[in-house]
Formats: C-alpha cells, sequence, structure tokens
C-alpha cells in the first residue's frame, strides 16, 4: 500500500517532492489552509486582547473588576470547547472539510461585525457574547485543522506541516496580542481600529479559505448525536481504545497544562519577580513564541521528515531541566524599581531567566508536534476529527486546572518561581509515567539517540519500508544494536525475532523485552521455543505489523555476510507478506560489534565518538519471490551501494 494511501491524501501528495516544510506554503494544499488557519488564529487574540486591555484600561465595569476581567474572557473562550467539541468532531468526520473551514469563516465574518458595533458602541455585554462566539469558532475549526494535514499530507510530511501550523498558530498569538494591544491604545480612534482590524482579518480568512481544495468526508454515514455529554464519552472512549493514541492525547493535554501555568503568569512573573514593565511582560510572550516556534520547526530536520516520537521525551527531558533552572535564575533577583525593557536588557541576570524560558518553550514545540503527527497517523480515519475533538475537550480541562492549580498555589503562598519549580518537576514524574505506559517512546528516544548521537548515520531508500500493513525487514547482523538501529530508520514499531542469548546481555536484554522482541532458540536446544518463536512472528503479520529478523542467525564475527538460514520461509508459510532488504554497512569494528582479537562492548573508543554509519534498504520483495539464496544475494548488493 502506497504512503498516499494510509495516509488518505490526494494523489499529488506522494508525487510532490519538496526540500523542506516552508516548500509546502507554496502548494495550494497546505498553504491557503496555512494562511487561513493563521489569519483566525490571530484575529481571535487581537480581539481578545483588545477587548481585555480595553475593560481594564479605558472603561469603568462595576460588574466586571478590571482583575477579573482576564479570568472571564479567558473562561468565555474556552468554554465551547467543553461543550460543542464532540459536535464539532462529528461534523468534521461526515462532511468535507473544505466546506466545514469556508462556513466557519463565514461565522467569523459575521461574529467579527457584530463585534466591531460592540467596540464601536464601547458595549461590554455584546463583546462578551463574541468573546463565546468566537470560542465556537475555534471549537468548530479546531478538528477540522488537525484532520485535514493527514488528509492531503504523506506520512513524510506530517512532521513538517504540524510544525508549521504549531509555529504559525503561535506566531499568530504573538502577532494578534501586540496589534491588539497597540490599536486599541490609540488615542481617540483606538476602538474603532480594533473594530475595521477584526473585520478585514475575518474577510481576508474566508477568502484565503477559497482556494482550499476539497478534502472530502471520511465517514459520510455518520448520524450525528447532538448530546454533548454523551458523544463526549463516546469520544473519550473511541480513543482509550488505541493506547498509544489515548496517552498522546494525555501528553498533548498535559503540554497544554504546563504551557498554560507559563503563559497566565507572565504579567506577575514580570512585575513582582523580575521588577519589569509590561514591557517586560510582552517580551516574555515574544521570547517564549518564538522558542516555541523554533522547536516546532526543528521537529522535521531532527526526524528525517518522518512521524519521530523519539523527540518527545527529548523535549521532556529539556522542558523540566529549564523549568527547574528558571527558578533557580530568578529565585535570588534583588528587589529594584519598575525596570524598562532596556534596564532590564542591561541587567545580566536576566538573560539567564530568559535564556531558560526560550529553551523550556523551545523543547515544549519539540515534544507537541510528534505527539499531534502521532494522534493523526495512528487514529483511524473515519474517526480521526474525533478523537481531536476527545483532545481539545481534555486540553481544555488540563488548562482549566492549570488556572485552579497555580490560583490555590498562590493563595497557599507560594511564590511563582515556586510554583514553575513545581510544574517542572512534575513535567519529570508525568513524562516518566507516560513512557512506562507506552515504552515507544523511550524505544524510539534510544534510537535516536543512538542514530544521531553516538553515530552518524545515514540512510538511504527508506522510503521502501512501508508505512502501514505488514512487512518482513530482512538485515544483516553485525552488531548488537542492529535492532536499535532498525528502530531509528523506521516509521513505524518493530517487533523483532532475536536470538535468546541477547536477553542475557545487560542493559540490551531489558531494552529488547521493553521492545516486545521474540526471542528464538535453536529447536535442537528448545524445540517448544522454537515453534512458538515462529507463531508469534506469523501472528505479527497477521496484525498488520512490522517483523524484522536477522537471516544469518547471529552476529557476525569476521565483518562478512554470512549464508541466511531458511527461517524466513517458515514465517511466509505461516502469513505471506513482503519482504524488505535491508544492508547495515561500515557498523563493523565499532564498539557495539564483535572483533576477531576480542569480544564486543569492551573498548569504548575503539573507533572514537560519531562514527559514520549506514543502512541502505532495497525494494520489497513478493512474498512468492522470496528465496534465501537470492535475499541473500540483494543484501550483498546493498552492502557494496
Amino acid at each position: 500500500m502506497s504512503e498516499t494511501a494510509v495516509a488518505g491524501a490526494a494523489p499529488v501528495a506522494a508525487q510532490s517532492g519538496h526540500p523542506n516544510q516552508f516548500a509546502l506554503l507554496r502548494q495550494r494544499r497546505f498553504g491557503p489552509f496555512f494562511w487561513t488557519q493563521f489569519s483566525g488564529a490571530a484575529n481571535d487574540n487581537l480581539f481578545k486582547f483588545a477587548f481585555t486591555v480595553m475593560v481594564t484600561y479605558q472603561l469603568q465595569v462595576s460588574w466586571m473588576p478590571p482583575a477579573m476581567a482576564g479570568l472571564v474572557i479567558g473562561a468565555l473562550f474556552i468554554l465551547p470547547f467543553l461543550l460543542f467539541s464532540a459536535t464539532s468532531g462529528q461534523l468534521t468526520d461526515k462532511f468535507d472539510k473544505t466546506v466545514m473551514i469556508r462556513l466557519v469563516k463565514n461565522l467569523e465574518i459575521g461574529i467579527m461585525a457584530l463585534a466591531a458595533f460592540g467596540f464601536w458602541a464601547a458595549n461590554v455585554p455584546v463583546l462578551l457574547a463574541c468573546t463565546f462566539l468566537m470560542g465556537v469558532h475555534s471549537t468548530l475549526f479546531g478538528p477540522v485543522k488537525f484532520a485535514l494535514l493527514p488528509q492531503v499530507l504523506d506520512e513524510r510530511e506530517l512532521t513538517g506541516g504540524n510544525g508549521m501550523v504549531e509555529m504559525g498558530t503561535f506566531v499568530a498569538i504573538l502577532l494578534g496580542n501586540v496589534a491588539g494591544g497597540l490599536l486599541v491604545a490609540i488615542p481617540e480612534t483606538g476602538r474603532r481600529d480594533v473594530a475595521v482590524a477584526c473585520l478585514l482579518l475575518a474577510l481576508a480568512g474566508r477568502a484565503v479559505a477559497q482556494f482550499i481544495p476539497s478534502a472530502p468526508a471520511t465517514d459520510p454515514g455518520l448520524k450525528i448525536n447532538w448530546n454533548p455529554v454523551s458523544e463526549t464519552w463516546r469520544n473519550l472512549k473511541l480513543a482509550h481504545g488505541n493506547a498509544v493514541v489515548f496517552r498522546s492525547l494525555l501528553g498533548i493535554s498535559w503540554m497544554w497544562f504546563f504551557g498554560a501555568v507559563f503563559l497566565s503568569q507572565f504579567p506577575s512573573f514580570a512585575k513582582e519577580v523580575l521588577h519589569g514593565s509590561e514591557q517586560v511582560a510582552s517580551l516574555l510572550l515574544v521570547v517564549f513564541s518564538i522558542g516555541i516556534g523554533i522547536g516546532s520547526l526543528l521537529c522535521e530536520m531532527l526526524s528525517r521528515r518522518h512521524v519521530e516520537i523519539g523527540l518527545v521525551p527529548l523535549g521532556a527531558i529539556g522542558m523540566s531541566v529549564f523549568a527547574i533552572d528558571l527558578y533557580f535564575a530568578s529565585r535570588g533577583l534583588p528587589p529594584s524599581v519598575e525596570l524598562t525593557l532596556a534596564q532590564f536588557l542591561a541587567a545580566p541576570a536576566h538573560w539567564r531567566a530568559m535564556a531558560d524560558l526560550a529553551l523550556l518553550s523551545l523543547f515544549a514545540g519539540l515534544c507537541s508536534v510528534p505527539m499531534y503527527a502521532l494522534i493523526q497517523l495512528r487514529s483511524q480515519p473515519t474517526h480521526r476529527a474525533r478523537i481531536i475533538a476527545a483532545n481539545n475537550i481534555l486540553n481544555a480541562l488540563f488548562m482549566i486546572a492549570s488556572s485552579l492549580i497555580a490560583g490555590a498555589l498562590l493563595a497557599a503562598g507560594f511564590s511563582i518561581p515556586q510554583i514553575f519549580l513545581l510544574v517542572g518537576i512534575a513535567n519529570a514524574l508525568v513524562a516518566g509515567y507516560i513512557f512506562m505506559l507506552v515504552p515507544e517512546y523511550f524505544l524510539r528516544f534510544v534510537a535516536w539517540v543512538m542514530s544521531h548521537l553516538m553515530y552518524r548515520f545515514r540512510l538511504r531508500g527508506d522510503d521502501h519500508i512501508p508505512v502501514a500493513g505488514a512487512a518482513v525487514l530482512v538485515c544483516n547482523h553485525v552488531s548488537f544494536v542492529d535492532a536499535v538501529l532498525l528502530m531509528g530508520a523506521s516509521p513505524r514499531p518493530i517487533r523483532f525475532v532475536m536470538d535468546h542469548q541477547i536477553f542475557k546481555v545487560p542493559v540490551l536484554g531489558w531494552l529488547f523485552r521493553l521492545a516486545k522482541a521474540i526471542p528464538i532458540a535453536p529447536r535442537s536446544e528448545d524445540p517448544a521455543a522454537y515453534e512458538a518463536a515462529f507463531e508469534a512472528a506469523a501472528q505479527v503479520l497477521r496484525e498488520g505489523d512490522l517483523l524484522a529478523i536477522f537471516p544469518e542467525g547471529s552476529i557476525t564475527r569476521d565483518g562478512q555476510l554470512q549464508e541466511f538460514k531458511g527461517g524466513i520461509m517458515k514465517i511466509l508459510a505461516l502469513q505471506p507478506a513482503p519482504v524488505v532488504p535491508m544492508a547495515l554497512t561500515n557498523l563493523w569494528g565499532s564498539f557495539f560489534s564483535r572483533i576477531e582479537e576480542g569480544g564486543a562492548m569492551v573498548r569504548p573508543f575503539r573507533r572514537g565518538l560519531f562514527n559514520r554509519v549506514g543502512l541502505n534498504v532495497g525494494e520489497p520483495v513478493p512474498a512468492p519471490q522470496v528465496e534465501p539464496a537470492a535475499l541473500q544475494a540483494r543484501v550483498a548488493q546493498l552492502l557494496a551501494a
């Protein structure tokens, strides 16, 4: 099955190669959608921030004190996510996504027309109603946004596409907040200028949406359940059915919890801890947004344009390290009068705090993008939007919980730096718990570290590794970490058939048990284990997963390719599947390989660090054409390539 068929993308998706994620902006299947969502995010935040500033500084509203304005506006905006996400997920699965986007953008024009009147008349109840309606607008758009991407992008583009959307969203939030604050502060004409800007952004978004190609419904026969409570529960149960997807939903929701704590505390942190002015609070938002954007864009490069969830533990580690260091960086700052932006930047101690903030947000971008891409890739296409709707519900609940918990900690006497410290420690504990529940995250992280840091890993022909469906991967056996390197090369989990003796090797044995590798013993030594291994291998293929074997049967002792055994034929007799030949190159003589004058793993710097090794992948061979000698010859050709 082709990548295009798997991802549900239009045929052009698989055929249109591009040098990097930025090139997607020039393609009609992505560019108009990107600018549509960009304009919507910018409009949301321009409207909300201008409204908040207006009721905080310019109007006297007896029934809504300035200190409560931000909380009320934020709560009204989030409320629709709890009420209507389940319904919006169903609508997105049932109808053409492009039609949904255009209807949502039409709704935005109407809301902004009403908001224009509210700003012109300084009518707070009307603007509060518009806040709720813009929350409805965002609730309807959320499932469309993330369900559309896997329908128009193939697997190799999905990480880059999500990185662009994540980056674009935070840049739009930043620009919307800055524009809203600047426009509403203009004497005499500020409210009118905000009204015009909101309406123009809505019209621009609708105009761009007209160029988005059709994205057909994935479940047109779906019967809508209009009860939000029962449908929300059904969506959560649906998501829970796939452990990896559901734990990823929890991971993303925790990311929103983590981010909401920092974003909500920026004004107080800038004023009370850093002793800075309003411009310093804005600078913190700029630094945070830039960090998220850079981290999101780095994902494609660091993942070799695959959905690489090995980046998630890396991101989680960085988030905790720099959140904790932010506590130490801000703990001992001397009290002072309110600092201007220039005075704040002139103090070296403040640069450490900004660096911590930039790096923790960068690692948050590294953490979130692969999880979004994984959910899109692993969710059943007919239910994808409803899974994403469940994600939005969980996000809203976690954000509300973050506000309540942060408020309770502040009321209990905790300082803002102490809250950052607690969140950093909690992040490490939550991440560790999720990685224990879903070992695939940790395994992919180990594979990523091995293939990026210990070795300089060069991959050729990886497009021959199927992104869906059963297949047998066969490879030469050079070292004790061959399986780890294959994990790093594959966009999907792999089950390995491995010599039972390797499970006795410290650390590696634990790692392969965690990966659910299938131990095999010689028939003469343990006939029952021998037969059980073949049955387990066939079951992996029946379930549509990837199986990897090393047909030589043992690690080479002289660096030469050994004779392929006939076990591959027994597996294919039990369950036919395509066979993908592979060859690991330049690995012989490294720390984890055996050498003629001694064993493996005895001289750590035998060849130094960052050795260049490679993996060459050949075209799949149909099961009826597989024969051990021919496979061995094909792997030999790949070794010489």
